[in-house]
């Protein structure tokens, strides 16, 4: 038996709203200088990344226990998806974080920029383009299609199913090549910054949503089995 608690309202809402405006912060210090950040730049804002990531893997962890009260204890394949592509996002974020910030602190005279120079920013490429762009669709629509009896309002899980298709359409920016000032390039401004920023405000809309809804105390009853199941 699980039970979704006001507590756990709280707290799951709470780190998706507070994390996805956080991480515009960390979007908009890529934007900051237009050629090779400084170290402090790059340091800042992926410790940021980290702080708002571990903020999303609690959003993640709650969604889980949310949707299983929500479900009679069992989330569902949909359920199951959605929780399990964001734990997947979450976790390639901070690969890609790690690859970035290695790249200034082995040059901390700031002379490379950890997007666009040296190997570990084409490593970086798939990471925070198609990669992150298919896993962030794949939890979008599962949660819509997990959420259609309760849980989201209406307005959420459409909103959901066309920010997964937009992230769907920045897929194939893998064949345009590495060069940031193109808008539509893999590791493009517009493509990933752009595209990351609409995803973070998403996601703290999705946290505010939860923390509105009216789900305290949702309790899972037991699944009904079948005679001699």
């Amino acid at each position: 038996m699980s039970t979704f608690s006001r507590a756990d309202r709280l707290v799951t809402g709470l780190s998706g709203l507070v994390s996805g405006a956080a991480s515009i912060v960390m979007v908009a210090l890529y934007f900051v200088y237009d050629g090779p950040p400084p170290l402090a730049n790059v340091l800042g804002r992926n410790l940021i990344t980290v702080a708002t990531f571990t903020g999303f893997l609690i959003f993640a962890v709650g969604l889980a226990r949310l949707l299983r009260a929500a479900n009679g204890g069992d989330p569902g394949l949909a359920g199951s998806v959605a929780t399990a592509a964001l734990r997947c996002y979450i976790a390639v974020t901070l690969v890609s974080t790690s690859l970035e910030a290695g790249t200034s602190l082995w040059h901390p005279d700031g002379s490379l920029d950890p997007t666009v120079d040296g190997p570990l920013s084409a490593a970086n490429v798939l990471l925070h383009g198609p990669i992150a762009k298919v896993l962030i669709a794949a939890f979008l629509i599962a949660l819509a299609v997990a959420t259609r009896h309760a849980v989201l309002p209406g307005w959420a899980r459409r909103g959901s199913v066309v920010v997964a298709v937009v992230n769907l359409a920045m897929v194939p920016s893998l064949f345009f090549g590495m060069d940031a000032s193109f808008v539509y390039a893999a590791n493009g401004w517009g493509s990933v910054a752009t595209m990351g920023a609409i995803n973070m405000i998403w996601f703290a809309t999705l946290g505010a949503a939860i923390l509105r809804s009216r789900l305290d105390g949702v309790t899972a009853q037991p699944l009904a089995h079948a005679p001699g199941a």
